[in-house]
């Protein structure tokens, strides 16, 4: 394995997810012009729910902890076929977020929304959700970007912003995007496959996480964050990954450090932290938790994204972890963009019944 071999990179990245994760900056650019001339639902609304799943679903869940502290109204992430009962009145609005247009628990929600007479809106490319919201006449935010889902969240993230923007959800989403979106393409020269391991720091923590399963600790802001790591790691590097939250950690998952004992040489617990973002008891908890990993023989990294704002922070740490996740692939020799378990599950879902 040499990942600064670029013939290798190429030869195993046939579906050039390098150069998606090289695209971020522009999508978010891309996604957020768009997103001031689409238009919105009629009236006045008391919450929002997105409905989603994995790379689709990601985007809500980002925007959500992002507008925590400032948003006067809730917003929520739901993933699967049904719908929470407190979804429903013209006060709710529904985002249904499909980048295929055709993910069956999106659409399933998006049927139930219908009948309960909520607002709606469609973020997609196109496929049966376009078809659905021209059906029943609420609009449809459509995108023109082919990729996989999790190689388009500047696009499926962007447009939230843009939405939370004009719906005043967070009153500076739109310097901290451009201050995101500046960082991102500096960042892009530390990360690309042209910049030399000796000075890629994304090349080499892909390289220390050989032969490791990843554990992401995040903590609030980079909860989410921490989640969207563990996709990463799933779809692209093909590994089994998990991600744990802290403070909540403390009080579960650290007793479960000692068994089986031959695993934890194969373990990696990354930490992301911010010393302007997280809670300074938070802060301390990732010191104790950081430092009990390595007294029980477990590979402990961390990573502290640059910005002022928690918007760049968070995208400064979701590029880094692309980045890792993609090269943690080539490095094993596999093409990130194949996720042949995830297609079998859909074939056999055409045919197979609940017991």
């Amino acid at each position: 394995m040499n990942l600064d071999d670029l013939d290798y990179l190429h030869s195993i990245d046939k579906g050039n997810m390098l150069a998606f994760v090289d695209a971020l900056p522009d999508q978010f650019q891309d996604a957020w012009k768009l997103s001031q001339t689409l238009p919105l639902p009629d009236t006045t609304i008391s919450q929002i729910v997105i409905s989603g799943m994995g790379g689709s679903a990601i985007g809500g869940s980002l925007l959500a902890a992002l507008v925590a502290s400032t948003s006067p109204l809730p917003v929520q992430v739901v993933r699967g076929y049904e719908l929470p009962a407190y979804v429903c009145g013209s006060g709710t609005l529904l985002v249904a977020s499909s980048h295929s247009g055709n993910t069956e628990e999106t659409l399933a929600a998006a049927d139930q929304a219908r009948l309960r007479g909520v607002q709606m809106l469609a973020v997609t490319t196109g496929g049966q959700l376009k078809q659905h919201a021209e059906t029943h006449g609420y609009p449809v935010w459509q995108f023109d970007y082919k990729s996989p889902p999790r190689a388009a969240l500047g696009w499926s993230f962007g447009l939230l912003l843009g939405l939370a923007h004009r719906l005043k959800l967070a009153p500076t989403i739109e310097q901290d995007l451009q201050e995101g979106i500046a960082l991102l393409r500096e960042e892009k020269s530390h990360y690309s496959e042209v910049s030399p391991l000796s000075n890629n720091p994304a090349k080499r923590g892909a390289g220390q996480l050989m032969g490791r399963l990843p554990v992401i600790y995040g903590a609030g802001l980079f909860e989410p964050v921490a989640q969207r790591w563990k996709c990463q790691f799933n779809e692209n590097a093909k590994v089994w990954s998990q991600y744990e939250v802290l403070p909540e950690a403390n009080h579960n998952t650290i007793v479960g450090i000692g068994f089986p004992e031959k695993m934890t040489v194969n373990m990696a617990a990354l930490f992301i932290t911010s010393r302007q973002f997280d809670h300074p008891r938070v802060r301390v908890r990732q010191k104790l938790t950081y430092r009990m990993c390595l007294e029980n023989a477990i590979m402990a990294d961390k990573f502290s994204p640059r910005g002022t704002s928690a918007l760049a922070q968070m995208l400064h740490t979701i590029q880094f972890g692309d980045y890792m996740s993609v090269y943690a692939a080539l490095g094993y020799g596999a093409d990130p963009t194949e996720i042949a378990p995830i297609n079998q599950i859909k074939e056999l879902l055409l045919t197979e019944q609940a017991d």
